[in-house]
């Protein structure tokens, strides 16, 4: 099934030359109005429509040499479906992409591709790219509503068996590739839900959880299994998980929250963000007290960060209802790491910009509760290691702010229980992550790969996502010939 299309204007597009091509609009995808998603946890775009994304389609030049598949983790034939929508063949389009993206609906909603694929592209070079993330989810959402959704051929049993742990983008990734090769794969959870960082991480606003279900449904078709609330670490060893299985892939993610260890952190209302975030997500806090996991409800809140977690603890608060939220970041907007589209929507969302901030101690009430942020004015010195202008104190620049709550996203660390509990795993002791030979995936361990942020420290899901499909090749050559080699790790 297919939606009806102008068949003419089609032609007439796709009769443009380079030069013609260039000068067609890059297409505004429509969304909500932030008056109306300030009160609502529905997804904020809406998606191209069909016509609109053929004519998105249609600024693709069709390089010869296609630049945007080197910025694409997953290496994704970006010209090949993009050739494929600005035909008004959707069809053809999703098949491309899942070649070698399972996750499409996933990627183009929450994948950076302003710093991946559409930094390649060409046309971002004189002007604005082809909008490669936005094609891919249309690709996706068409699939799902007027589509036949395809279940993966798996090639003949091998009669081996493979855990994976933790089913965020790394876990899934290598699972799909694995299972596709004939292997029996068992994915292990620690949560209640599929999804990792994608279920309890990212709002309801940025992806709906029936589009990541909806993902996981295919798996599960393809004959993965997935136990849930099983802790590896606690339930059972990774040594135990070993004896019943062939290898093991580890994409057990950045679960440890980061603080910044100033006075009045333990008062009550300070929260990590991964816990502000899983209360809201995983466990529909929003929805209370239809769902049963309440959460405080804050009139004045500051989040700490400047990254995409921070965003959507800042979004997340203001649909929650709070009165006003205070973004506090210790740079300018310049050199903060969150998406532009992520903050732009914040803007317009109503959050209060506090830049070249930094907090320095949170004071309380008789009752132990946050009553107020004392924070520091700061200055841009000379560049550090990440290239960034350097943050320096303003003396004698404090003040004061009056809230009832504060969010710390500052960032956060790899899982250690996995580490803690295997001896001969070894780890970097300064960042906390498994070494990792960043070829193979392979780690110190015999018959042990990792991938994603248990392996770099919290990333992007894409590239967790690149991990999980190296792992999954390093994998299938280990089992075909059983042979571990000894590499440099990372």
């Amino acid at each position: 099934m297919s939606l009806p299309l102008d068949t003419d204007e089609i032609q007439r597009l796709q009769a443009l030359k380079g030069k013609a091509r260039m000068q067609i609009p890059r297409q505004v995808m429509p969304e909500q109005k932030p008056e109306d998603r300030r009160v609502n946890f529905r997804e904020v775009p809406f998606g191209l429509d069909p016509m609109s994304a053929v004519v998105e389609a249609n600024r693709c030049l069709q390089c010869k040499k296609p630049t945007c598949i080197d910025g694409c983790p997953v290496g994704i034939n970006i010209p090949g479906f993009i050739e494929h929508v600005a035909a008004g063949d959707f069809e053809g389009a999703i098949r491309t992409i899942k070649e070698t993206n399972m996750l499409p609906a996933i990627c183009g909603r929450v994948c950076p591709q302003e710093q991946q694929c559409e930094k390649e592209c060409v046309l971002a070079k004189k002007g604005d790219p082809v909008s490669i993330g936005r094609l891919e989810r249309f690709a996706a959402d068409w699939e799902r509503t007027f589509g036949t959704v395809e279940i993966p051929p798996v090639e003949a049993p091998t009669g081996k068996h493979v855990g994976v742990v933790g089913s965020g983008p790394a876990g899934l990734t290598a699972a799909i590739d694995l299972r596709r090769a004939g292997h029996s794969v068992t994915i292990y959870e620690a949560l209640h839900a599929p999804g990792g960082v994608l279920m309890y991480g990212i709002p309801e606003f940025r992806l709906p959880k029936a589009i990541v279900n909806a993902e996981v449904e295919i798996m599960q078709q393809m004959g993965i299994q997935i136990e849930y609330n099983y802790v590896i670490g606690q339930i059972e060893t990774l040594d135990e998980l070993l004896e019943r299985h062939d290898a093991v892939f580890l994409g057990t993610g950045a679960g440890l929250p980061w603080f910044m260890d100033l006075p009045g952190e333990n008062l009550c209302g300070v929260y990590s963000a991964n816990e502000y975030l899983t209360r809201v997500n995983l466990m529909r806090a929003y929805d209370f007290p239809n769902c049963d996991t309440p959460i405080a409800i804050s009139e004045r809140i500051a989040v700490v960060g400047g990254g995409n977690v921070a965003m959507d603890v800042a979004r997340t608060a203001i649909r929650l209802g709070a009165k006003e939220v205070y973004l506090i970041y210790r740079r300018t907007e310049v050199e903060m790491p969150a998406r532009v589209e992520e903050v732009h929507h914040a803007k317009e969302e109503g959050v209060i910009f506090k830049m070249l901030h930094n907090p320095v101690r949170y004071i309380g009430d008789e009752h132990g509760r946050v009553r107020y942020v004392e924070c520091i004015r700061m200055e841009l010195g000379e560049p550090d290691a990440s290239g960034r202008r350097r943050p320096v104190v303003v003396d004698g620049s404090e003040f004061m702010i009056d809230v009832d709550t504060v969010v710390v996203a500052i960032g956060n660390g790899p899982n250690p229980l996995v580490p803690r509990t295997t001896p001969g795993l070894e780890v970097d002791t300064k960042h906390g992550t498994v070494k990792t030979n960043m070829n193979t995936m392979r780690t110190s361990k015999v018959g042990v790969f990792a991938g994603g942020d248990i392996a770099v420290g919290a990333a992007t899901v894409i590239l967790a996502m690149g991990h999980g499909r190296q792992a999954a090749r390093s994998i299938n050559q280990y089992l075909s010939t059983g042979v571990w080699e000894i590499e440099a790790l990372e």
